[in-house]
């Protein structure tokens, strides 16, 4: 049976949401505004009350030539005439459902594991909906929160059965989320055919701009999604050629960085900021983000020195970005060295996308759900991976997440989920010195914003500026001695590749980048 998922509205009767509305004048306001579907769910009203609404409900449906589903409630679809109903994992089975059921009712089903979803799929379930997608006051009694993470392994692998059916995600959604769910959760074999919404709509003041407004989110990709290109036959070749082009317009346009980064290496950052010819401004208060996010420039955040306040201002400032498509680079410093750390790791990766998550062996694991174990402070500890392992990291977190991923240590590996790079470049010296590292996600940001098309040549070409430069301070045999006197050193040969770019110079690249393409 084909349904149009795009836009799934559930309805909520909760004084607090419909504010003394009429639920029947707010789901047609809804309706005008371009709901494909409406699930009606009332868990405290008596039997009688809900078939004499569902019967409201699907008067004005039917004007609509849009199906009604009940949720749970066998019983009251059959008495009210709906479309079909939506059957949660504790509810009626399928089997049962479709014997009292019309023939051509439609049924779907809540899933929020592999299991459940493959199993409703054998059943018969004509859609599912996939959740819970993020934390949400309507729906407390939720498993789990699954994530867009949890929701593309599902999309993967009802894709790969024979039968096909329809799938939405819900759960917290909103406008301000809606793209990017869409975006990442879209899995290579199967994306999910729309959302379902609850109070976003229901709990709006104008239901139906508001539903207008989904639709026409719904059918756009987010301000922020730049599709990777394909990999080519001599990748390396092309991403060098293309290097020093690249630092030359980040030279030329002087980008803004907006960092969110720790206290301790934030003055060093700044002076590495300046050095490559960016223009830094470090500000951890989120709500300064929208009138930041207006120049165009990348933001930056470095979770370093966490504090009570650091993840709403995190998410502010991430969302502000988001919703003009700037840049986001995450450092999730010692992302497993505490539960508190855990747990910022999972609000940040719920709260927003980022175009660039950099971090140790240590901090890309956990941020990937596969932790190694605590952290011992913010280094990441002994190597459990080897390099091909590693690669593979990169990857697949770059992949799942529809992102680039930066994987640093003796050799970095850098991915956009197709393509994988690894970097040779560097020196000891950068991981003798607090805040190398750190900084190096501030030049990241800068070279995110002034080249978009390409990603990861973007975070290539400044990783390879930076590295380059450490190289030559270190070589300066006779100003450098150790760490201490380095640092001064290395300021001044990233200044150095800056000015040489400017002139449009580019001895400062030939023959000196350390990559290759790693083919998993």
């Amino acid at each position: 049976m084909s349904i149009n998922l795009s836009l799934y509205l559930v309805t909520d009767s909760t004084p607090a949401i419909l504010k003394g509305r009429d639920l029947c004048t707010v789901v047609e306001e809804a309706l005008k505004g371009g709901v494909s579907i409406v699930q009606y769910r009332d868990k405290t009203n008596d039997t009688g009350v809900l078939v004499e609404t569902a019967k409201k409900l699907h008067a004005i449906t039917q004007r609509y030539n849009v199906p009604l589903i009940i949720n749970d409630r066998v019983d009251v679809a059959i008495a009210s005439g709906a479309e079909g109903v939506h059957l949660g994992q504790d509810d009626m089975d399928i089997e049962a459902a479709k014997k009292l059921l019309p023939g051509n009712a439609i049924i779907g089903i809540s899933v929020s594991s592999v299991e459940e979803a493959r199993r409703a799929v054998e059943q018969g379930a004509d859609y599912l909906g996939i959740g819970t997608m993020f934390a949400t006051p309507t729906k407390t009694n939720t498993k789990n929160i699954i994530g867009t993470a949890g929701t593309k392994k599902i999309l993967e692998a009802i894709g790969d059965m024979d039968r096909k059916v329809g799938a939405v995600s819900i759960g917290g959604i909103n406008l301000s989320n809606v793209q990017r769910v869409i975006f990442q959760s879209q899995a290579s074999n199967k994306g999910l055919d729309g959302v379902a919404v609850v109070s976003a709509i229901m709990g709006a003041d104008d239901p139906k701009s508001a539903a207008q407004e989904f639709v026409k989110r719904i059918s756009t990709l987010p301000p922020f999604a730049v599709l990777p290109p394909a990999p080519r036959p001599n990748e390396v070749d092309a991403l060098l050629s293309e290097v020093p082009t690249v630092v030359q317009e980040m030279v030329s346009a002087h980008p803004l960085v907006h960092s969110m980064i720790n206290f301790v290496v934030a003055n060093f950052a700044a002076n590495v900021a300046l050095a490559i010819g960016s223009s830094p401004i470090m500000s951890p208060y989120g709500d300064e983000a929208a009138d930041l996010a207006v120049h165009g420039g990348g933001l930056l955040i470095n979770m370093g020195t966490l504090n009570g306040e650091s993840v709403s201002n995190y998410l502010k400032a991430i969302q502000a970005y988001n919703a003009r498509g700037n840049p986001v680079v995450y450092d999730p410093v010692g992302a497993a060295a505490t539960e508190i750390r855990r747990a910022a790791v999972k609000q940040l990766m719920a709260g927003g996308y980022f175009d660039l998550i950099k971090g140790n062996e240590g901090e890309i694991r956990e941020v990937f759900g596969n932790s190694a174990g605590r952290q011992r402070g913010v280094d990441s500890g002994p190597s459990t991976l080897n390099n091909r392992e590693k690669a593979a990291l990169a990857r697949d977190l770059a992949r799942r997440e529809r992102n680039i991923v930066l994987l640093t240590g003796a050799v970095d590996y850098i991915s956009d989920g197709n393509r994988v790079i690894a970097i040779g470049n560097g020196h000891e010296f950068l991981g003798q010195v607090t805040g190398t590292g750190c900084a190096l996600g501030t030049v990241s940001g800068a070279f995110l914003t002034v080249h978009r098309t390409d990603k990861l040549l973007a975070v290539l070409s400044g990783v390879l500026m930076f590295e380059i430069a450490a190289e030559n301070a270190a070589a300066a045999e006779d100003r450098v001695r150790g760490p201490g006197s380095f640092v001064p050193a290395f300021l001044d040969e990233l200044y150095a590749i800056r000015e040489a770019a400017r002139k449009g110079d580019n001895s400062w690249f030939t023959g000196r980048a350390k990559i290759q393409e790693i083919h998993l």
